[in-house]
């Protein structure tokens, strides 16, 4: 091959984002969408600010190694709960998926949640989607600078609130407040502060649909947990094909058309920017904006809604009605699911319900390990690391039992203050006769004064010096 047809050419492997507009959309799935937008922002605001026992209601408090969560106190022992809540909530995701697939994605996912209302700022300041790509073309003016910065002040105040609230749940929210005004917060209050709000501001604002799309890996394994049982936003094909346009009122049958007006309204309205047209794709997080534009075309037309509605796969392909999905919904996998998900939420709730509020550590005092005391006498010391996890200051009395005469001589009463731990001394006596010489066990029962009800009993080894 000579030179002169040799030819160089450059591929590029990157493909750069199109930016996408969506279309403002009305109906009864976005009247859900707001409403969970409202409900979730109201938890996430407002439950930092809620008080409980003299005390924020939910505060995480990593100084102390607390975790206040109403009327509990949790600590690091109880790290069982935690795990307990992290699996129930998995397999409350996998038994939503498998029913109505990303329909968390699509209503309570944060993301979703925060480029909604990043999007309601960008409504208000830049107008709907052509005023947005008409702004956008245009040469920079008062007008573009006012609206685009206007936009994103408010968003930028948004995600301060945002991550100042974050940091709220993990420092005193009253206390933070204090620290913000006074410009005396921490190194890792400020740190976090504003990188929640930068996070904010960045996948709200800007990245939006490439989080759901390459970074959620929600998207990459929820087809593991569909089957052609499972609702999902669907495109009647049979009905909508051939699309094509039409004037309202006209014969589409008798031109060879479906119902499809080709209007391409559902994929302005998708915040992904697919065409729900070309069937399931990954990229659809099932807000339904694409059902509610589809209804209302279908009222203009006069044709009956539901071209674009929640169905399945089978549904489709047999034509099933809604009795028909619904007798199909509760299938051997949905029953497992169901049958995991109670019986965890079960184990986590009586899991609570027993929690004992009294933990006790007992450990013998390595130094001396035995000692004889008045000549007739063989002591023990032991120290009773004791956690008092509720909020009300208890007065415990410490026995002991297992061995013949043994008593509690020193340390019998144990006061501790509320959530909180105590280190006591407590020396242990067995008259000198009353066992053989080697190691013995003993129980201490630690009860409160206050509330018998709070009662542990600790298993201990004696020793007898020969």
């Amino acid at each position: 091959m000579s030179e002169a047809t040799v030819e160089t050419r450059v591929v590029s492997l990157y493909q750069s984002a199109k930016k996408i507009y969506p279309k403002s959309v009305s109906g009864r799935f976005a009247n859900w969408r707001i409403a969970m937008v409202l409900l979730t922002q109201a938890l996430f605001y407002g439950l930092a600010w809620l008080p409980w026992n003299d005390r924020q209601a939910v505060l995480f408090d990593l100084t102390a190694r607390k975790f206040y969560v109403f009327g509990w106190v949790f600590w690091p022992q109880d790290i069982l709960y935690l795990t307990f809540i992290l699996i129930v909530s998995a397999y409350a995701l996998f038994f939503v998926t498998a029913i109505a697939g990303r329909v968390f994605c699509g209503y309570a996912c944060p993301q979703t949640v925060y480029t909604e209302v990043f999007m309601w700022v960008e409504s208000w300041f830049e107008g709907d989607r052509a005023r947005r790509i008409k702004l956008d073309q245009a040469p920079l003016s008062f007008n573009k600078v006012w609206r685009k910065g206007g936009k994103h002040a408010v968003w930028v105040l948004i995600a301060l609130w945002t991550g100042f609230t974050f940091v709220g749940y993990f420092t005193p929210i009253q206390t933070l407040v204090s620290e913000v005004l006074a410009l005396n917060t921490s190194g890792w209050e400020t740190f976090w502060i504003l990188f929640y709000a930068f996070a904010t501001w960045g996948n709200a604002g800007f990245m939006r649909e490439q989080v759901c799309k390459y970074m959620c890996p929600y998207a990459r394994f929820q087809s593991v947990m569909f089957d052609r049982d499972t609702l999902i936003v669907s495109y009647d094909q049979s009905r909508g094909e051939p699309r094509g346009g039409r004037k309202k009122g006209a014969d589409f049958a008798a031109k060879n058309l479906g119902a499809c007006v080709d209007c391409s309204l559902c994929v302005q309205v998708c915040p992904t920017g697919i065409d729900i047209r070309d069937g399931l794709q990954y990229e659809c997080i099932g807000c339904s904006a694409c059902i509610d534009v589809c209804d209302t075309v279908m009222d203009k037309m006069a044709y009956p809604r539901g071209l674009i509605r929640y169905s399945t796969e089978n549904a489709l392909e047999k034509q099933w009605d809604w009795k028909a999905i619904r007798a199909h919904l509760l299938r051997p996998r949905i029953v497992i699911y169901s049958v995991v998900l109670l019986a965890l939420m079960g184990g986590l709730v009586v899991a609570l319900a027993i929690r004992n509020p009294l933990k006790v550590d007992v450990i013998r005092d390595r130094r001396v390990l035995a000692r004889e005391v008045e000549g007739q006498f063989i002591e023990n010391i032991y120290t009773l690391n004791l956690m008092n996890t509720i909020e009300a200051r208890q007065q415990f009395r410490v026995v002991v039992d297992g061995l013949p005469g043994v008593v509690v001589k020193r340390g019998g009463l144990i006061e501790a203050a509320g959530a909180s731990t105590v280190a006591s001394s407590v020396s242990v006596r067995i008259p000198v006769e009353s066992v053989k010489a080697g190691s013995h066990s003993i129980h201490f029962t630690i009860t409160s004064i206050d509330d018998p009800s709070i009662s542990t009993r600790e298993k201990a080894a004696f020793y007898v010096p020969k």
